[in-house]
């Protein structure tokens, strides 16, 4: 934004600081009416005929702006992806650890990629690496839904679950 000096254009159109117009002026005679006010003249629509300037305080305004902002910044939730690696012999026991701590990561918001890796010849049989997807899936069912389906991937097979509102 141009402000005060750096406004370079022979007449513009003035806005006063309660949102009243003023006219159109002189850039001089607008920059004196804002050095009256002890205040700046920021030249806000450089595109209309003639350019729209009003008078305000330049450093409050900045003020303003960096604290929205920081508050919008503050207000962001950054979803992060977990990933839970499982194998097609998996135990009980272990599958439960997982899925519990699966359900941990949803409960925070994060989302959860579940993954089964085929090693050698585990790789026909891939019928029992889409169940055991499955079966997590409806074991998460309650903290989360399901966005990918089960699909292979090389030797890989994974599914995508996302938090619950």
């Amino acid at each position: 934004m141009m402000i005060n000096e750096e406004i370079r254009d022979s007449e513009v159109r003035v806005i006063d600081s309660d949102g009243s117009q003023l006219g159109i002026m002189s850039t001089n005679d607008a920059l004196e009416a804002a050095n009256k006010r002890n205040l700046d003249l920021v030249k806000i629509s450089p595109q209309a005929n003639p350019p729209v300037c009003k008078i305000m305080d330049y450093g409050k305004y900045r003020f303003e702006l960096a604290k929205k902002e920081k508050e919008n910044r503050k207000n962001q939730k950054v979803v992060n992806l977990k990933e839970v690696r499982l194998s097609p012999s998996i135990d009980n026991h272990d599958f439960e650890t997982k899925l519990k701590n699966a359900c941990k990561f949803l409960k925070n918001g994060d989302k959860v990629k579940v993954s089964v890796r085929f090693r050698g010849r585990e790789i026909h049989h891939a019928s029992i690496g889409e169940e055991i997807l499955k079966r997590f899936a409806e074991g998460a069912e309650e903290f989360g839904t399901v966005d990918k389906k089960a699909k292979l991937e090389g030797k890989n097979m994974a599914i995508t679950i996302s938090p619950k509102n």
